[in-house]
């Protein structure tokens, strides 16, 4: 049996982290160019991006702040496929969620459902998602759909049935939320078995489950998400802060071991996710 190259999905900021949580997470843009460059030396395959405002630190939808990190990325990886969060969990209105997609990405992530964090909301309504699918086709944009939970892969094969989602598809696998898919090898079982024909999917974990959730992705053959979004500690006693770095180099660690080469991000874009529009 061939085996498929390992996709490496680097989510190095994320909505929640802090300089008070952790300094090595990278907020400013700086930071964020800087932090993907090395990890585009060291091997991955695309990254998917969160801005943060430049004068508190907090997430920001605007364009702007997305624009500035897109030309210092693609400065120095220039064939690095680009995903900009279009998440609702700290602002919802569609204008919001949508005005990065101005700037042609490769990809927008697209939680394919509400669900409860431990302590917030991140609401996804049908109109909402419906639009930004739309808004996305209209401008090239390749959803990275989001999953927490076995209902937002029903929901996503009925979007596809409609005609809202058309291939290539792309799907996260996200275990470790309270409410969802837990790190376990019955639960990812029926996951992948609810996932749409010819989906190209990785596994990521919340916190503690980040590691289990890498080791179970490339010993089953799927893609992993890494990064200080999901988890900022290096064990699971939370003893140690992790790096982006660090968390990535294990990763490739695993991924020797298995025998499993991390796919280029050109081979990645050559399967369809490059956005076809990314030289506007």
């Amino acid at each position: 049996m061939k085996i498929q190259p390992l996709i490496v999905n680097f989510t190095p900021t994320g909505m929640v982290p802090t300089k008070e949580m952790t300094p090595h997470v990278p907020i400013f843009v700086h930071e964020i160019v800087e932090q993907v460059h090395e990890a585009c030396e060291l091997g991955i395959t695309l990254v998917h991006l969160h801005a943060r405002s430049e004068t508190n630190g907090r997430p920001t939808w605007e364009a702007a702040v997305y624009g500035r990190i897109f030309e210092g990325i693609r400065r120095h990886c220039p064939d690095l496929v680009l995903c900009a969060s279009l998440s609702g969990r700290d602002f919802n209105e569609f204008e919001k969620r949508s005005e990065v997609l101005s700037l042609y990405p490769d990809m927008g992530s697209l939680t394919l459902s509400s669900l409860n964090f431990p302590g917030q909301a991140s609401v996804n309504a049908p109109d909402m998602i419906r639009q930004l699918a739309e808004a996305m086709l209209e401008k090239g944009v390749h959803p990275e759909m989001e999953v927490f939970d076995l209902g937002m892969l029903h929901y996503g094969r009925y979007l596809i049935q409609k005609g809202v989602l058309k291939p290539p598809f792309y799907v996260n696998i996200i275990t470790g939320n309270i409410a969802g898919i837990q790190a376990d090898m019955g639960e990812l079982g029926m996951a992948l078995h609810l996932l749409p024909p010819h989906t190209y999917w990785a596994l990521g974990g919340i916190g503690r489950q980040q590691l289990p959730a890498a080791a179970m992705a490339i010993a089953n053959g799927g893609g992993v998400r890494i990064g200080l979004e999901d988890n900022i500690y290096w064990d699971t006693h939370r003893q140690h802060l992790a790096t982006n770095i660090g968390l990535l180099r294990r990763v490739h660690q695993l991924a020797e071991l298995f025998e499993r080469k991390v796919m280029t991000p050109s081979e990645f874009g050559a399967l369809g996710f490059y956005n076809s529009q990314r030289s506007k």
